[in-house]
């Protein structure tokens, strides 16, 4: 049975993220021009530098870690939830795996 059981409903999120040497590779769930949804992995130790973006929300399913929002930064875990405004800088540091489950849109 596939993960992606409709566009409504995924039965496995975490297991989609994919993990690499070489930094992370986003998989889409849903991508479309006003609104993309995706899982990510970052092995530990790795890092997204700080970059402006859309408004998103990243959701944490696994792991720890920190991520910078503008000038704050946070601790991540399982269940936390950060949300960032249009233009704002934001990066992360994976202390540990870490799993994520991000949305962005217009």
């Amino acid at each position: 049975m596939s993960e992606i059981v409709s566009e409504i409903y995924v039965s496995n999120t975490q297991g989609r993220a994919v993990f690499a040497a070489d930094g992370p590779k986003p998989q889409f769930i849903l991508d479309t021009p006003q609104f993309k949804a995706l899982v990510v992995g970052l092995e530990a130790g790795q890092q997204i530098p700080l970059h402006p973006g859309e408004a998103a929300m990243y959701h944490f399913l696994e792991g720890e870690g920190l991520m910078t929002v503008g000038e704050e930064t946070f601790a991540i875990q399982p269940g936390a939830t950060v949300l960032v405004q249009a233009g704002t800088p934001r990066g992360m540091n994976a202390k540990t795996r870490v799993i994520f489950l991000g949305a962005k849109g217009e």
